[in-house]
């Protein structure tokens, strides 16, 4: 039987694997309009997968030579003649392993490569009359070096002679890379973002996992064990959380096949996120996301205030902070604003700061963790009304007397904090932002088999107060709920403390919370 696979490549005999020839069309349509371009991928994006495919799908048509710089060291790179030395070699390996004839890979094999003309003239006889493909992977590896820059460069003029009628090259180039980067140029090194590349065609297909795809791969699992599942709904859900990062899809499913006794239901799902987001054993993609915070103070305040504040982020590469974060796959552009990667990445990160938070108070010795929760959770059940009667009391004990401006943009984090040791390793609590209401956010919160939602606002009028009641029905409806609960912080001198629950519908009701 085939497996999920989340390490190394995966293969359609051994692995149940997404159906991604829609997208290998779409890059095939690139190469066939001689494009020249560059794949960006995040950590654990499947890449390695990707261009093994895409080397297969392309061959009927092309010559692939298919390299990689993985493996490359400083040596390699020290002057033309050895890059070229190794260049070749690797593209003689690969053409041998690709059935190409030997009298063909010895037309070109000749001459000794001295010089950058060197290099040229050899391309030229391997190219000429033939349409070869030049696939480059990890080519972060070698971004900021001087001779692979002397390299792109070549590449540059006779992409432009070829339209002159001039040479023979490459049909098309593909370089392959993880948006992490490895090399930081020395003095007087340009990195690629700034080299002869600039006659790359933009990129534009979307490698992250449909929720069409995901369904696809889970009926073929369907075949196999007939479950019983609905895959178009687990995929979604699956897509809810992940956005279609393909490591996390396949982790996902490969925890409910191997570790929740097959359990194909939305419980199921929510079952394999939360073992996901508290693996003892990291993954190398949450090793880095870790990473990013701790090594740059701009990343940390940054995606802070993303997640908890309602500072307003509008989605510009040309603030440094937002396009490293972008490259890094730590945020995304959703309709001109910046948000978060996926729910996973969220979770992850509200775990982090508040676990931050925490270790600080601890080490000023002023310690305002919230006590006491034996009577908010028992026999397994999570009484969210008594929750939030807890979570009044510790707010007025120690942020009651902070400002509005403080508690507008703090507020999130206050109520994450309180109640994330309330779950307790069985349940997480995320976001739900709304990007048409900034002042809005939903929080929603799994405990085993039990979901609520609570939308938290800030007091700016009755009017605005029973507009809340109708969004967080909207909410409820769409969750299939019939409880909501509203926690509303008040700042009127003479405003009344309030906890009452309120009707709204037939079956409906919410449970309002002023502090």
């Amino acid at each position: 039987m085939r497996k999920f696979n989340v390490t190394g490549v995966c293969t359609p005999e051994e692995n149940y694997m997404v159906d991604i020839t829609g997208k290998l069309e779409q890059i095939k349509k690139m190469v066939d309009d001689k494009a020249y371009f560059t794949i960006k991928l995040g950590k654990q994006y499947g890449k390695t997968t990707t261009l093994a495919r895409l080397r297969r799908f392309l061959s009927d048509d092309y010559i692939v030579i298919s390299l990689s710089f993985e493996a490359s060291d400083e040596e390699e790179f020290a002057n033309t003649a050895i890059f070229g030395r190794v260049f070749f070699n690797q593209v003689d390996k690969a053409l041998r392993f690709s059935g190409i004839d030997k009298e063909y890979r010895e037309s070109w094999k000749k001459a000794d490569i001295e010089t950058f003309n060197d290099l040229s003239g050899r391309i030229t006889d391997m190219c000429e009359g033939r349409k070869v493909v030049l696939l480059i992977d990890a080519v972060d590896k070698a971004d900021g070096h001087r001779v692979f820059l002397g390299f792109l460069s070549i590449l540059r003029d006779k992409f432009l002679a070829r339209r002159g009628g001039r040479d023979f090259t490459f049909h098309s180039v593909i370089l392959a890379m993880i948006q992490e980067g490895h090399h930081k140029p020395s003095a007087g090194e340009t990195s690629m973002y700034n080299s002869p590349w600039n006659i790359a065609s933009d990129f534009e297909v979307d490698m992250s996992f449909s929720i069409s795809e995901i369904a696809g791969m889970l009926l073929e699992y369907e075949k196999d064990y007939q479950t019983g599942m609905n895959a178009s709904e687990i995929a979604t859900e699956i897509y809810h959380y992940t956005s279609g990062y393909p490591v996390l899809v396949s982790r996902i499913c490969k925890f409910i096949d191997e570790k929740f006794e097959k359990n194909w239901s939305l419980v199921g799902v929510k079952r394999a996120v939360k073992f996901l987001i508290t693996l003892e054993d990291s993954i190398p993609l949450f090793d880095s996301l870790f990473k990013y915070l701790e090594n740059d103070p701009a990343i940390y305040k940054f995606m802070y205030s993303v997640l908890f504040t309602n500072e307003r982020w509008s989605f510009t590469l040309g603030n440094p902070v937002i396009a490293l974060c972008h490259r890094y796959g730590l945020v995304k552009n959703v309709d001109n604003r910046v948000k978060i990667s996926n729910k996973i990445f969220e979770l992850l990160l509200i775990d982090y700061f508040v676990s931050k938070e925490k270790m600080k108070a601890l080490m000023e010795s002023d310690s305002v963790t919230p006590e006491n929760y034996s009577d908010i959770v028992q026999n397994g059940v999570l009484n969210m009304q008594t929750c939030l009667e807890k979570f009044a009391v510790y707010y007025h004990q120690h942020y009651s007397e902070k400002d509005l401006a403080f508690v507008e943009r703090e507020s999130r984090f206050f109520f994450l904090f309180f109640i994330n040791p309330v779950l307790n390793g069985y349940g997480f609590a995320h976001i739900e932002s709304h990007f048409t209401d900034d002042r809005r956010m939903d929080v929603v919160v799994n405990y085993l088999n039990q979901q609520f939602v609570i939308e938290l606002k800030i007091w700016r009028g009755e009017k605005r107060h029973q507009e809340a009641y109708e969004q967080l029905q909207g909410y409820m409806d769409k969750l299939n709920l019939d409880e909501g609960y509203l926690l509303t912080f008040d700042f009127r001198e003479d405003k009344l403390r309030r906890q009452e629950w309120v009707e709204i519908g037939e079956g409906k009701r919410i449970f309002d919370l002023r502090v």
